[in-house]
Protein backbone atom coordinates (compact mmCIF):
# COMPACT_ATOMS: atom_id res chain seq x y z
CA UNK A 1 0.00 0.00 0.00
CA UNK A 2 1.22 3.49 -0.89
CA UNK A 3 2.26 5.76 1.95
CA UNK A 4 -0.29 8.50 2.51
CA UNK A 5 0.83 10.00 5.81
CA UNK A 6 4.03 11.80 6.88
CA UNK A 7 4.50 10.65 10.46
CA UNK A 8 7.56 12.85 11.11
CA UNK A 9 5.68 15.98 10.09
CA UNK A 10 2.77 14.95 12.29
CA UNK A 11 5.00 14.28 15.28
CA UNK A 12 6.66 17.68 15.01
CA UNK A 13 3.41 19.61 14.54
CA UNK A 14 1.47 17.71 17.21
CA UNK A 15 4.23 18.13 19.81
CA UNK A 16 4.48 21.84 19.12
CA UNK A 17 0.69 22.30 19.32
CA UNK A 18 0.48 20.51 22.69
CA UNK A 19 3.28 22.56 24.24
CA UNK A 20 1.65 25.77 22.99
CA UNK A 21 -1.59 24.72 24.69
CA UNK A 22 0.23 23.98 27.95
CA UNK A 23 1.65 27.52 27.93
CA UNK A 24 -1.87 28.97 27.66
CA UNK A 25 -2.94 27.67 31.10
CA UNK A 26 -0.55 28.73 33.85
CA UNK A 27 1.73 25.90 32.73
CA UNK A 28 -0.73 23.19 33.88
CA UNK A 29 -2.81 21.34 31.28
CA UNK A 30 -4.96 18.24 31.64
CA UNK A 31 -4.95 16.65 28.19
CA UNK A 32 -7.56 13.97 27.54
CA UNK A 33 -6.06 11.39 25.18
CA UNK A 34 -8.76 9.82 23.01
CA UNK A 35 -8.13 6.61 21.10
CA UNK A 36 -5.33 4.18 21.86
CA UNK A 37 -2.18 5.45 23.58
CA UNK A 38 -0.14 2.66 21.96
CA UNK A 39 -1.05 0.13 19.27
CA UNK A 40 -3.34 2.65 17.50
CA UNK A 41 -4.00 0.11 14.78
CA UNK A 42 -7.08 1.82 13.33
CA UNK A 43 -5.06 4.96 12.59
CA UNK A 44 -2.27 2.88 11.06
CA UNK A 45 -4.75 1.15 8.75
CA UNK A 46 -6.60 4.25 7.49
CA UNK A 47 -3.51 6.49 7.32
CA UNK A 48 -0.83 4.31 5.67
CA UNK A 49 2.49 5.52 7.01
CA UNK A 50 1.07 6.34 10.47
CA UNK A 51 3.12 4.82 13.30
CA UNK A 52 0.73 3.06 15.73
CA UNK A 53 3.07 4.10 18.55
CA UNK A 54 3.46 7.75 17.49
CA UNK A 55 1.80 9.05 20.69
CA UNK A 56 4.47 7.30 22.70
CA UNK A 57 7.24 8.84 20.60
CA UNK A 58 5.60 12.20 21.29
CA UNK A 59 5.45 11.59 25.05
CA UNK A 60 9.05 10.41 25.12
CA UNK A 61 10.13 13.73 23.65
CA UNK A 62 8.40 15.64 26.47
CA UNK A 63 8.46 13.06 29.28
CA UNK A 64 10.24 15.47 31.64
CA UNK A 65 7.11 17.68 31.39
CA UNK A 66 4.48 14.90 31.53
CA UNK A 67 2.54 12.88 34.11
CA UNK A 68 0.19 10.11 32.98
CA UNK A 69 -3.11 9.14 34.62
CA UNK A 70 -4.89 5.96 33.50
CA UNK A 71 -8.68 5.77 33.87
CA UNK A 72 -10.84 2.65 33.72
CA UNK A 73 -14.59 2.42 34.24
CA UNK A 74 -15.54 0.07 37.09
CA UNK A 75 -18.48 -1.21 35.06
CA UNK A 76 -16.16 -2.26 32.23
CA UNK A 77 -14.12 -4.29 34.71
CA UNK A 78 -17.25 -5.92 36.10
CA UNK A 79 -18.65 -6.72 32.64
CA UNK A 80 -15.27 -7.97 31.43
CA UNK A 81 -15.44 -5.69 28.41
CA UNK A 82 -13.05 -6.82 25.66
CA UNK A 83 -10.50 -5.01 23.54
CA UNK A 84 -11.22 -6.77 20.27
CA UNK A 85 -7.86 -6.29 18.52
CA UNK A 86 -5.99 -8.01 21.37
CA UNK A 87 -8.71 -10.34 22.64
CA UNK A 88 -8.15 -9.22 26.24
CA UNK A 89 -10.39 -7.52 28.79
CA UNK A 90 -10.04 -3.81 29.60
CA UNK A 91 -8.57 -4.46 33.05
CA UNK A 92 -5.92 -6.77 31.56
CA UNK A 93 -5.28 -4.14 28.87
CA UNK A 94 -4.69 -1.58 31.61
CA UNK A 95 -2.13 -3.87 33.26
CA UNK A 96 -0.46 -4.46 29.90
CA UNK A 97 -0.34 -0.72 29.22
CA UNK A 98 1.37 -0.04 32.56
CA UNK A 99 3.97 -2.74 31.80
CA UNK A 100 4.48 -1.53 28.20
CA UNK A 101 5.01 2.07 29.30
CA UNK A 102 7.42 1.05 32.03
CA UNK A 103 9.51 -1.54 30.19
CA UNK A 104 9.34 -0.43 26.54
CA UNK A 105 9.03 3.35 26.77
CA UNK A 106 10.64 4.25 30.13
CA UNK A 107 7.45 6.03 31.28
CA UNK A 108 5.59 5.58 34.55
CA UNK A 109 1.89 5.85 35.27
CA UNK A 110 1.40 8.46 38.00
CA UNK A 111 -1.92 6.95 39.08
CA UNK A 112 -4.82 4.72 38.07
CA UNK A 113 -8.36 6.01 38.55
CA UNK A 114 -11.30 3.58 38.76
CA UNK A 115 -14.24 5.71 37.68
CA UNK A 116 -17.91 5.36 38.61
CA UNK A 117 -16.80 3.05 41.36
CA UNK A 118 -19.61 1.51 43.39
CA UNK A 119 -17.78 -1.21 45.31
CA UNK A 120 -18.07 -3.67 42.42
CA UNK A 121 -16.30 -6.89 43.50
CA UNK A 122 -14.18 -7.20 40.33
CA UNK A 123 -13.16 -3.54 40.47
CA UNK A 124 -12.20 -3.93 44.13
CA UNK A 125 -10.04 -6.94 43.30
CA UNK A 126 -8.40 -4.96 40.47
CA UNK A 127 -7.70 -2.10 42.89
CA UNK A 128 -6.17 -4.45 45.46
CA UNK A 129 -3.97 -6.11 42.85
CA UNK A 130 -2.54 -2.78 41.70
CA UNK A 131 -2.01 -1.32 45.15
CA UNK A 132 -0.17 -4.42 46.33
CA UNK A 133 2.18 -4.00 43.37
CA UNK A 134 2.97 -0.42 44.34
CA UNK A 135 0.64 1.41 41.91
CA UNK A 136 -1.31 4.42 43.25
CA UNK A 137 -5.04 3.83 42.78
CA UNK A 138 -7.87 6.33 43.26
CA UNK A 139 -11.61 5.67 43.08
CA UNK A 140 -14.14 8.19 41.79
CA UNK A 141 -17.81 7.53 42.38
CA UNK A 142 -20.57 8.80 40.08
CA UNK A 143 -20.63 12.60 40.24
CA UNK A 144 -23.65 13.94 42.11
CA UNK A 145 -25.90 16.13 39.98
CA UNK A 146 -24.36 15.09 36.67
CA UNK A 147 -25.36 16.09 34.03
CA UNK A 148 -28.11 18.60 34.87
CA UNK A 149 -27.24 20.32 38.16
CA UNK A 150 -24.08 22.32 37.47
CA UNK A 151 -24.15 23.91 40.94
CA UNK A 152 -24.00 20.48 42.56
CA UNK A 153 -21.50 19.08 40.04
CA UNK A 154 -19.04 21.91 40.70
CA UNK A 155 -19.12 21.70 44.46
CA UNK A 156 -17.52 19.82 47.32
CA UNK A 157 -20.29 17.23 47.01
CA UNK A 158 -19.70 16.83 43.29
CA UNK A 159 -16.17 16.94 41.89
CA UNK A 160 -14.91 17.88 45.33
CA UNK A 161 -15.95 14.48 46.68
CA UNK A 162 -13.26 12.87 44.56
CA UNK A 163 -9.76 12.70 46.02
CA UNK A 164 -7.26 15.04 44.42
CA UNK A 165 -4.60 13.20 42.40
CA UNK A 166 -1.18 14.68 43.09
CA UNK A 167 0.77 15.52 39.93
CA UNK A 168 3.98 17.47 39.55
CA UNK A 169 4.44 18.05 35.79
CA UNK A 170 2.94 20.85 33.65
CA UNK A 171 1.26 18.36 31.27
CA UNK A 172 -1.01 15.65 32.64
CA UNK A 173 -2.07 13.09 30.05
CA UNK A 174 -5.33 11.37 30.98
CA UNK A 175 -5.90 8.16 29.05
CA UNK A 176 -7.91 4.95 29.26
CA UNK A 177 -8.39 1.59 27.54
CA UNK A 178 -11.51 2.64 25.63
CA UNK A 179 -14.46 5.03 25.29
CA UNK A 180 -16.49 5.75 28.39
CA UNK A 181 -13.54 5.23 30.73
CA UNK A 182 -14.18 8.47 32.63
CA UNK A 183 -11.29 10.50 31.24
CA UNK A 184 -13.27 13.73 30.91
CA UNK A 185 -14.75 13.46 34.41
CA UNK A 186 -11.28 12.87 35.85
CA UNK A 187 -9.90 15.92 34.04
CA UNK A 188 -12.73 18.14 35.29
CA UNK A 189 -12.43 16.81 38.84
CA UNK A 190 -8.72 17.67 38.78
CA UNK A 191 -9.45 21.14 37.41
CA UNK A 192 -11.85 21.74 40.29
CA UNK A 193 -9.21 20.83 42.86
CA UNK A 194 -6.45 22.78 41.07
CA UNK A 195 -8.49 25.98 40.94
CA UNK A 196 -9.41 25.65 44.62
CA UNK A 197 -5.66 25.59 45.24
CA UNK A 198 -5.11 28.68 43.13
CA UNK A 199 -3.66 26.87 40.11
CA UNK A 200 -5.29 28.10 36.88
CA UNK A 201 -5.05 24.79 35.08
CA UNK A 202 -6.70 24.13 31.73
CA UNK A 203 -8.24 21.29 29.74
CA UNK A 204 -7.83 20.14 26.14
CA UNK A 205 -8.55 17.02 24.13
CA UNK A 206 -6.25 15.01 21.86
CA UNK A 207 -8.50 13.01 19.54
CA UNK A 208 -7.24 11.81 16.17
CA UNK A 209 -10.65 11.04 14.62
CA UNK A 210 -12.69 12.45 13.08
CA UNK A 211 -10.12 14.73 11.45
CA UNK A 212 -11.59 18.20 11.80
CA UNK A 213 -10.13 19.75 8.63
CA UNK A 214 -11.17 16.96 6.24
CA UNK A 215 -14.61 17.01 4.56
CA UNK A 216 -17.53 15.49 6.45
CA UNK A 217 -17.87 12.56 4.04
CA UNK A 218 -14.15 12.01 3.46
CA UNK A 219 -13.53 8.23 3.69
CA UNK A 220 -11.13 8.71 6.62
CA UNK A 221 -13.91 10.29 8.67
CA UNK A 222 -16.53 7.81 7.45
CA UNK A 223 -14.20 4.96 8.49
CA UNK A 224 -14.26 6.41 12.01
CA UNK A 225 -18.06 6.04 12.01
CA UNK A 226 -17.58 2.41 10.93
CA UNK A 227 -15.12 1.85 13.77
CA UNK A 228 -17.63 3.20 16.30
CA UNK A 229 -20.79 1.66 14.87
CA UNK A 230 -21.47 -0.01 18.21
CA UNK A 231 -21.44 3.42 19.91
CA UNK A 232 -23.62 4.93 17.14
CA UNK A 233 -21.19 7.84 16.72
CA UNK A 234 -22.08 10.20 13.89
CA UNK A 235 -19.80 12.80 12.35
CA UNK A 236 -21.23 16.26 11.81
CA UNK A 237 -20.25 19.84 11.09
CA UNK A 238 -19.39 21.57 14.36
CA UNK A 239 -22.23 24.17 14.62
CA UNK A 240 -20.44 26.17 17.34
CA UNK A 241 -17.28 26.51 15.26
CA UNK A 242 -19.29 27.47 12.18
CA UNK A 243 -21.20 30.13 14.12
CA UNK A 244 -18.16 31.77 15.69
CA UNK A 245 -15.65 31.52 12.85
CA UNK A 246 -17.70 30.96 9.69
CA UNK A 247 -15.46 27.99 8.95
CA UNK A 248 -16.50 24.36 8.52
CA UNK A 249 -14.93 21.88 10.93
CA UNK A 250 -15.84 18.25 11.58
CA UNK A 251 -16.55 16.77 14.97
CA UNK A 252 -18.77 13.97 16.24
CA UNK A 253 -22.12 13.94 17.95
CA UNK A 254 -21.05 13.13 21.51
CA UNK A 255 -18.56 16.01 21.73
CA UNK A 256 -20.97 18.47 20.08
CA UNK A 257 -23.86 17.43 22.33
CA UNK A 258 -21.72 17.65 25.47
CA UNK A 259 -20.10 21.01 24.65
CA UNK A 260 -22.75 23.39 26.10
CA UNK A 261 -22.68 21.53 29.43
CA UNK A 262 -18.89 21.26 29.40
CA UNK A 263 -18.55 24.98 28.70
CA UNK A 264 -20.83 25.81 31.65
CA UNK A 265 -18.87 23.50 33.95
CA UNK A 266 -15.54 25.03 32.88
CA UNK A 267 -16.95 28.52 33.40
CA UNK A 268 -18.12 27.59 36.89
CA UNK A 269 -14.78 25.97 37.81
CA UNK A 270 -12.58 28.79 36.51
CA UNK A 271 -14.84 31.71 37.38
CA UNK A 272 -14.23 33.20 33.93
CA UNK A 273 -15.61 32.73 30.44
CA UNK A 274 -13.80 29.74 28.84
CA UNK A 275 -11.50 30.50 25.93
CA UNK A 276 -13.02 27.69 23.86
CA UNK A 277 -15.88 28.66 21.59
CA UNK A 278 -16.37 25.21 20.10
CA UNK A 279 -15.41 21.56 20.67
CA UNK A 280 -13.09 21.85 17.66
CA UNK A 281 -11.11 24.64 19.38
CA UNK A 282 -10.90 22.42 22.45
CA UNK A 283 -9.09 19.76 20.44
CA UNK A 284 -5.41 19.51 19.60
CA UNK A 285 -5.19 17.55 16.36
CA UNK A 286 -2.72 18.11 13.51
CA UNK A 287 -3.29 14.79 11.74
CA UNK A 288 -4.97 16.35 8.71
CA UNK A 289 -1.90 18.44 7.98
CA UNK A 290 0.29 15.31 7.67
CA UNK A 291 -1.72 13.60 4.90
CA UNK A 292 0.53 13.60 1.83
CA UNK A 293 -1.44 11.34 -0.53
CA UNK A 294 -5.19 11.77 -0.33
CA UNK A 295 -5.92 8.95 -2.79
CA UNK A 296 -3.91 6.50 -0.67
CA UNK A 297 -5.75 7.30 2.55
CA UNK A 298 -9.12 7.22 0.78
CA UNK A 299 -8.40 3.73 -0.55
CA UNK A 300 -7.15 2.54 2.83
CA UNK A 301 -10.25 3.92 4.58
CA UNK A 302 -12.60 2.11 2.21
CA UNK A 303 -10.83 -1.12 3.02
CA UNK A 304 -11.15 -0.38 6.74
CA UNK A 305 -14.92 0.03 6.38
CA UNK A 306 -15.07 -3.48 4.90
CA UNK A 307 -12.95 -4.87 7.75
CA UNK A 308 -15.21 -3.24 10.33
CA UNK A 309 -18.35 -4.66 8.76
CA UNK A 310 -16.87 -8.16 8.73
CA UNK A 311 -15.72 -7.83 12.35
CA UNK A 312 -19.13 -6.69 13.54
CA UNK A 313 -20.83 -9.46 11.57
CA UNK A 314 -18.64 -12.02 13.36
CA UNK A 315 -19.18 -10.36 16.74
CA UNK A 316 -22.93 -10.58 16.14
CA UNK A 317 -22.59 -14.32 15.57
CA UNK A 318 -20.71 -14.56 18.87
CA UNK A 319 -23.39 -12.57 20.70
CA UNK A 320 -21.18 -9.53 21.37
CA UNK A 321 -23.13 -6.86 19.45
CA UNK A 322 -26.71 -6.38 18.30
CA UNK A 323 -28.13 -6.60 14.79
CA UNK A 324 -28.39 -2.81 14.54
CA UNK A 325 -24.61 -2.48 14.83
CA UNK A 326 -24.08 -4.84 11.90
CA UNK A 327 -26.67 -3.04 9.81
CA UNK A 328 -25.11 0.35 10.54
CA UNK A 329 -21.65 -0.95 9.59
CA UNK A 330 -23.08 -2.36 6.36
CA UNK A 331 -24.75 0.95 5.48
CA UNK A 332 -21.49 2.81 6.09
CA UNK A 333 -19.60 0.35 3.90
CA UNK A 334 -22.14 0.82 1.09
CA UNK A 335 -22.03 4.60 1.55
CA UNK A 336 -18.37 4.39 0.54
CA UNK A 337 -19.33 2.41 -2.55
CA UNK A 338 -17.65 -0.85 -1.58
CA UNK A 339 -18.71 -4.36 -0.64
CA UNK A 340 -17.13 -7.38 1.00
CA UNK A 341 -15.87 -8.72 -2.33
CA UNK A 342 -13.84 -5.53 -2.84
CA UNK A 343 -11.46 -6.80 -0.17
CA UNK A 344 -8.90 -8.58 -2.41
CA UNK A 345 -8.42 -11.61 -0.14
CA UNK A 346 -12.11 -12.50 0.31
CA UNK A 347 -12.87 -14.30 -2.95
CA UNK A 348 -9.56 -16.27 -3.01
CA UNK A 349 -10.27 -17.52 0.52
CA UNK A 350 -13.76 -18.64 -0.47
CA UNK A 351 -12.36 -20.33 -3.57
CA UNK A 352 -9.87 -22.22 -1.38
CA UNK A 353 -12.73 -23.47 0.79
CA UNK A 354 -14.56 -24.66 -2.32
CA UNK A 355 -11.44 -26.48 -3.49
CA UNK A 356 -11.26 -28.19 -0.10
CA UNK A 357 -14.85 -29.33 -0.59
CA UNK A 358 -14.16 -30.64 -4.09
CA UNK A 359 -11.07 -32.56 -3.02
CA UNK A 360 -12.65 -34.12 0.07
CA UNK A 361 -13.39 -37.80 0.20
CA UNK A 362 -16.85 -38.78 -0.95
CA UNK A 363 -19.31 -38.76 1.91
CA UNK A 364 -17.25 -36.35 4.04
CA UNK A 365 -19.66 -33.92 5.68
CA UNK A 366 -17.25 -31.72 7.68
CA UNK A 367 -16.78 -27.95 7.48
CA UNK A 368 -14.56 -26.78 4.60
CA UNK A 369 -12.47 -23.73 5.42
CA UNK A 370 -10.28 -21.49 3.30
CA UNK A 371 -7.86 -18.64 3.99
CA UNK A 372 -5.98 -16.16 1.80
CA UNK A 373 -3.10 -13.75 2.51
CA UNK A 374 -1.99 -10.83 0.36
CA UNK A 375 1.80 -10.51 0.56
CA UNK A 376 3.90 -7.34 0.33
CA UNK A 377 4.60 -8.00 -3.37
CA UNK A 378 0.84 -8.14 -4.08
CA UNK A 379 0.70 -11.90 -4.54
CA UNK A 380 -2.24 -13.69 -2.90
CA UNK A 381 -1.52 -17.08 -1.35
CA UNK A 382 -4.25 -19.40 -0.11
CA UNK A 383 -4.63 -22.35 2.23
CA UNK A 384 -7.38 -24.81 3.09
CA UNK A 385 -8.12 -27.06 6.01
CA UNK A 386 -7.07 -30.70 5.98
CA UNK A 387 -6.68 -33.57 8.44
CA UNK A 388 -3.19 -32.15 9.15
CA UNK A 389 -3.70 -28.39 9.50
CA UNK A 390 -6.28 -25.64 9.86
CA UNK A 391 -6.66 -23.36 6.86
CA UNK A 392 -4.95 -20.48 8.71
CA UNK A 393 -1.85 -22.59 9.34
CA UNK A 394 -1.86 -23.83 5.76
CA UNK A 395 -2.11 -20.30 4.35
CA UNK A 396 0.67 -18.96 6.58
CA UNK A 397 2.99 -21.84 5.68
CA UNK A 398 2.26 -21.42 1.97
CA UNK A 399 2.92 -17.69 2.34
CA UNK A 400 6.34 -18.08 3.95
CA UNK A 401 7.24 -20.72 1.36
CA UNK A 402 6.42 -18.14 -1.32
CA UNK A 403 8.44 -15.42 0.42
CA UNK A 404 11.46 -17.66 0.95
CA UNK A 405 11.21 -19.43 -2.45
CA UNK A 406 10.83 -22.87 -0.86
CA UNK A 407 9.26 -25.37 -3.29
CA UNK A 408 5.78 -26.64 -2.39
CA UNK A 409 7.02 -30.25 -2.21
CA UNK A 410 9.35 -29.43 0.72
CA UNK A 411 7.85 -30.13 4.15
CA UNK A 412 8.41 -27.45 6.76
CA UNK A 413 7.28 -29.88 9.46
CA UNK A 414 7.76 -33.61 9.13
CA UNK A 415 4.41 -35.40 8.60
CA UNK A 416 5.45 -37.75 11.40
CA UNK A 417 5.68 -34.83 13.80
CA UNK A 418 2.24 -33.57 12.79
CA UNK A 419 0.77 -37.05 13.22
CA UNK A 420 2.37 -37.36 16.66
CA UNK A 421 0.90 -34.03 17.79
CA UNK A 422 -2.46 -35.07 16.39
CA UNK A 423 -2.31 -38.35 18.32
CA UNK A 424 -1.52 -36.42 21.51
CA UNK A 425 -4.53 -34.15 20.93
CA UNK A 426 -6.74 -37.16 20.31
CA UNK A 427 -5.68 -38.86 23.50
CA UNK A 428 -5.76 -35.91 25.88
CA UNK A 429 -8.23 -33.47 24.32
CA UNK A 430 -11.76 -33.96 23.04
CA UNK A 431 -10.55 -36.09 20.13
CA UNK A 432 -12.89 -34.41 17.64
CA UNK A 433 -10.15 -32.57 15.72
CA UNK A 434 -6.51 -33.53 15.47
CA UNK A 435 -5.39 -31.05 12.81
CA UNK A 436 -2.99 -28.34 13.94
CA UNK A 437 -4.22 -24.81 14.53
CA UNK A 438 -1.85 -21.95 13.68
CA UNK A 439 -0.38 -21.55 17.15
CA UNK A 440 0.39 -25.28 17.36
CA UNK A 441 1.83 -25.26 13.84
CA UNK A 442 4.13 -22.32 14.62
CA UNK A 443 5.44 -24.08 17.72
CA UNK A 444 6.04 -27.23 15.69
CA UNK A 445 7.81 -25.13 13.03
CA UNK A 446 10.13 -23.59 15.60
CA UNK A 447 11.09 -27.00 17.00
CA UNK A 448 11.85 -28.22 13.47
CA UNK A 449 14.47 -25.54 12.79
CA UNK A 450 17.24 -27.53 14.47
CA UNK A 451 16.95 -30.38 11.97
CA UNK A 452 15.30 -28.77 8.94
CA UNK A 453 17.02 -25.92 7.07
CA UNK A 454 13.81 -25.12 5.19
CA UNK A 455 12.00 -24.60 8.49
CA UNK A 456 14.79 -22.25 9.61
CA UNK A 457 14.48 -20.27 6.38
CA UNK A 458 10.70 -20.08 6.75
CA UNK A 459 11.01 -18.82 10.34
CA UNK A 460 13.26 -16.01 9.15
CA UNK A 461 10.52 -14.80 6.78
CA UNK A 462 7.57 -14.92 9.19
CA UNK A 463 8.17 -11.30 10.17
CA UNK A 464 7.40 -10.20 6.62
CA UNK A 465 3.75 -11.14 7.18
CA UNK A 466 3.35 -8.26 9.65
CA UNK A 467 0.65 -5.90 8.38
CA UNK A 468 -0.41 -8.21 5.55
CA UNK A 469 -4.11 -8.58 4.75
CA UNK A 470 -5.77 -11.94 5.39
CA UNK A 471 -9.29 -13.33 5.14
CA UNK A 472 -10.75 -16.59 6.40
CA UNK A 473 -14.06 -18.21 5.56
CA UNK A 474 -14.70 -18.95 9.22
CA UNK A 475 -14.24 -17.28 12.59
CA UNK A 476 -10.74 -18.21 13.82
CA UNK A 477 -10.49 -20.75 16.61
CA UNK A 478 -8.66 -19.57 19.76
CA UNK A 479 -5.42 -21.20 18.58
CA UNK A 480 -5.65 -19.63 15.13
CA UNK A 481 -6.52 -16.23 16.61
CA UNK A 482 -3.55 -16.34 19.00
CA UNK A 483 -1.15 -17.25 16.19
CA UNK A 484 -2.46 -14.52 13.90
CA UNK A 485 -2.17 -11.94 16.66
CA UNK A 486 1.50 -12.85 17.17
CA UNK A 487 2.08 -12.38 13.44
CA UNK A 488 0.33 -8.95 13.42
CA UNK A 489 -1.78 -9.85 10.40
CA UNK A 490 -4.85 -7.76 9.52
CA UNK A 491 -7.33 -10.62 9.49
CA UNK A 492 -11.05 -10.68 8.75
CA UNK A 493 -13.41 -13.60 8.42
CA UNK A 494 -16.84 -14.50 7.18
CA UNK A 495 -19.45 -14.75 9.97
CA UNK A 496 -19.42 -18.55 10.11
CA UNK A 497 -18.01 -21.06 12.58
CA UNK A 498 -15.41 -23.67 11.65
CA UNK A 499 -17.21 -26.39 13.59
CA UNK A 500 -20.65 -27.25 14.78
CA UNK A 501 -19.39 -27.64 18.35
CA UNK A 502 -20.41 -24.95 20.83
CA UNK A 503 -17.20 -25.29 22.87
CA UNK A 504 -13.97 -24.87 20.92
CA UNK A 505 -10.52 -24.97 22.53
Amino acid sequence: MKTGFDVERYLAEQTSAILERVAMFDNKLYLEFGGKLIFDLHAARVLPGFDPHVKMHLLQQIKDKTDIILCIHAGDIERRKMRADFGITYDVDALKLIDDLRHDWDLEIAAVVITRFDDQPSATLFKNKLERRGVRVYTHRATKGYPTDVDLIVSDEGYGANPHIETTKPLVVVTGPGPGSGKLGTCLSQLYHEHKRGVHAGYAKFETFPIWNLPLKHPVNVAYEAATAELRDVNLIDPFHLEHTGETAINYNRDVEAFPLLRRILERITGTEPIYRSPTEMGVNRAGFAIVDDDAVRAASRQEAIRRYLRYACEYMMGLVDKGTVQRAELIMKELGVGVEDRPVVLPARQAAEEARESAEKGHDGVFCGAAIQLPDGAIVTGKNSPLMHSAASAVFNAVKHLSAIPDRIHLISPNVIESIGLLKKQFHDGRSVSLDLEEALIALSTSTTTNSAAQLAMEHLGRLRGCEMHMTHIPTPGDEAGLRHLDVNVTSDPAFSTGSLFVT
